[in-house]
């Protein structure tokens, strides 16, 4: 696909001045050179042009906002004092995998005061003695080469960043709205605490109460027993009264017929 079709389909109905991202990477540039791409795109902030046989950076365009600019596998050789001219404001710039040889080619990038990270790997230049010492002397206001920095620090990766202080700012989100507010778990243990005591002192009075129900329900039955024995007792003695009775009847029977035998005789 050629480099125009590319920034055309990039576009997706957007005007350029919209386009703060553009990536056209494995398009084919005509003649080595940048085709489509121009000062319209003013307000463009990332730019990747990976392996479109670019060999001249002559025909870039102004890109003042641009802040990172991939380059890598193309066949650029030299030329690069265009990009301190066109894209002043250039942080991260990736070259890995074209074919630049020498220092003196690299001693452009000087003029680009906000450079902090530069990539060459897989260049030729990576080859020579002390290339690292050498490429940090050059370019004092780098911080990374080729992913490191002087001490052998690997260089953050910005969307890992951004996904990091993403996740922890879920977590802070999270634990404001889900957490406990602060003496609330302790509130709850208080709780907890009174609400055992209160259970503890109703398994006590249940516990009194049962005792109690057991003796009255012993003293009800020994009433009950002594009734008992108090209403034979009545029974008896109400027995004996109507047989004292019954004895007394046929006595003064039989004393009525002894008067009455007694006076027949006398007549």
């Amino acid at each position: 696909m050629e480099m125009k079709k590319k920034i055309n389909l990039e576009l997706r109905n957007r005007a350029p001045e919209e386009v703060t991202e553009l990536v056209l990477d494995n398009c084919l540039c005509v003649n080595g050179e940048i085709e489509g791409l121009n000062d319209t795109f003013k307000e463009l902030e990332f730019l990747s042009m990976a392996n479109v046989e670019l060999s001249s950076l002559a025909r870039l365009p102004s890109l003042n906002k641009l802040r990172k600019l991939e380059l890598s596998d193309n066949i650029i050789s030299g030329g690069l004092e265009v990009l301190a001219e066109k894209c002043p404001n250039l942080t991260y710039l990736n070259l890995s995998g074209n074919k630049i040889k020498d220092l003196s080619t690299v001693e452009a990038l000087q003029n680009l005061k906000n450079l902090k990270s530069l990539d060459l790997f897989n260049c030729e230049i990576t080859n020579l003695e002390d290339y690292r010492e050498s490429i940090f002397e050059l370019l004092q206001q780098i911080t990374y080469l080729d992913g490191f920095d002087q001490e052998d620090n690997e260089a953050p990766d910005s969307e890992e960043e951004d996904d990091e202080d993403g996740d922890e700012d879920d977590e802070e989100e999270e634990e404001n709205e889900a957490g406990p507010p602060e003496g609330y778990e302790e509130e709850e243990e208080e709780e907890e605490d009174e609400d055992e005591d209160e259970d503890e002192d109703e398994d006590e009075v249940g516990s009194e109460l049962g005792e109690g129900e057991e003796e009255v329900g012993l003293s009800y039955l020994m009433k009950e027993e002594i009734q008992d024995e108090e209403d034979d007792d009545d029974y008896v003695e109400e027995g004996e009264e109507e047989e004292e009775e019954e004895e007394e009847g046929l006595r003064g029977e039989k004393r009525k017929r002894d008067a009455e035998d007694d006076g027949e005789e006398d007549d």
